[in-house]
């Protein structure tokens, strides 16, 4: 257990020396999406999570089984632990970005793997990769995958690329919608997929990557409205 200002690491087990893939709410919801399909698709088991003393309570539910806010996975066979969330993070960036660099000191993890969307003009989608190590921007090369060139990045991702000492690597899909984007985060799936050797079916990612959206634009409804109410509660005692 660790803290870290409003946040709290929780680990049931601590596996080491693995890769950390995050993926958090941003354009297209890429990250999320991703994750969350890749979960699946290596049956990743749930070994944590990180509270959050900041913000509306709250979990989802799927399938009967409660869906973390901020939840840590863990696949074994790929050694490969997973951070996906759920919900809003608005305002919490640098306090979220802390805890994940305090999670890597504790698994000591060897690189860090951010899955992002960057906002575009054009429909066509493109990837791009951002890397802390050189020898890292040779095997993307090698992939003939684009640096990223120009770009802001905002959020978790942005805050932890300002920390020097995490091994960064950033996987960016360029999306032209806030809307939740299936196809630019099965794009990053398909370059992750290259570069650690994952194996993915491909014949199933778009279906399961749509149904994923679905999935999340019914969660984030949910916690928008939790939102109001809870708003709408608090309004109600001064009435």
């Amino acid at each position: 257990m660790a803290e870290s200002g409003g946040m709290e690491i929780k680990l049931k087990v601590k596996p080491k020396g693995a890769t950390l893939l995050e993926g958090f709410p941003g354009f297209g919801f890429v990250g999320t999406i991703a994750t969350g399909f890749l979960i699946e698709h290596m049956d990743a088991k749930l070994i944590g999570k990180i509270e959050m003393k900041k913000g509306v309570p709250m979990v989802a539910v799927h399938n009967s089984k409660v869906v973390e806010p901020f939840g840590i996975y863990y696949s074994k066979r790929y050694n490969l632990v997973i951070l996906t969330a759920l919900t809003s993070i608005t305002g919490m960036e640098w306090e979220i970005a802390e805890a994940v660099e305090k999670l890597c000191k504790q698994l000591e993890i060897k690189e860090v793997i951010s899955l992002e969307g960057v906002a575009s003009q054009t429909v066509d989608t493109k990837t791009f990769f951002y890397c802390s190590k050189p020898t890292t921007s040779v095997k993307f090369k090698k992939l003939l995958l684009d640096p990223l060139g120009e770009g802001v990045i905002m959020g978790v991702t942005g805050a932890l690329m300002s920390k020097e000492k995490l091994p960064m690597t950033c996987l960016f899909a360029s999306v032209h919608s806030k809307l939740p984007d299936s196809r630019a985060a099965a794009k990053l799936i398909e370059v992750l997929d290259q570069y650690l050797g994952l194996k993915v079916d491909y014949k199933p990612l778009l279906k399961k990557a749509t149904e994923m959206e679905g999935k999340l634009k019914g969660i984030m409804q949910d916690s928008q409205q939790a939102a109001k109410q809870k708003e709408e509660k608090e309004m109600s005692y001064f009435g």
